[in-house]
């Protein structure tokens, strides 16, 4: 299904959207705030990233909205990586509740053009679309201030493995079971480990996660 274009606009300017989200009350409530603004129109809808990824590639979307999590299967930032790496490729803009390190970080490195939480406010989504498909950086004020901080203290900045390690730790996960989940050896692990207890100034994996999470290193 799709928008209303506004009658003054061309093709040409449209800002075509591909929504993906497993949510239909998300998927709804983007639709209904997205499509009362001019020049913007909804073309599709993706209900799982392998979804988004295909439809992504046909040609008539700029932007994408991209949910992080989509329960099972691909998750967000993979499905940004295989989007942005195609040639003449739309941009991708993550509209998500998570801004952990442990998220933005990810979907950053993958490509993602913007990032935006789902509290937004309707003007600072369409803001940030118009933004995404102008092809500059859109980021929420949280996220951008978190990548600020990262810069100006970069000895508590976990590298993207090491946030995978401790956040599989607070998790529960033994180290050999971490080792399985990443394709990494038991003795790797333990290195992630003790690289981050030094960064993190701890001795202990419960004060790790502890430290992560207050820091929003890693998802609470």
């Amino acid at each position: 299904m799709s928008g209303t274009p506004d009658p003054t606009t061309t093709p040409s300017t449209l800002i075509r959207l591909l929504l993906a989200d497993d949510h239909p009350v998300v998927r709804a409530g983007l639709r209904a705030v997205l499509e009362t603004e001019p020049g913007i129109v909804v073309v599709a809808e993706a209900v799982t990233a392998e979804e988004a990824v295909t439809r992504a590639a046909q040609g008539d979307i700029d932007v994408v909205l991209m949910d992080l999590q989509f329960g099972r299967g691909m998750g967000g930032a993979e499905a940004t990586a295989r989007i942005t790496a195609r040639p003449a490729a739309p941009r991708v803009l993550i509209v998500t509740t998570y801004d952990s390190d442990a998220d933005t970080l990810p979907a950053i490195e993958a490509g993602a053009t913007g990032y935006l939480l789902k509290d937004a406010h309707p003007e600072e989504l369409a803001a940030a679309v118009r933004t995404a498909a102008a092809g500059r950086t859109a980021l929420a004020p949280t996220v951008a201030d978190r990548l600020m901080n990262r810069l100006r203290s970069p000895a508590v900045a976990l590298t993207r493995r090491e946030t995978e390690v401790l956040t599989l730790v607070a998790e529960g996960l033994s180290n050999q079971a971490i080792g399985r989940r990443l394709h990494l050896t038991e003795g790797t692990v333990k290195s992630h480990l003790a690289r981050t207890y030094t960064k993190l100034g701890v001795d202990s994996r419960t004060a790790a996660v502890a430290a992560a999470t207050d820091l929003g290193l890693i998802r609470r």
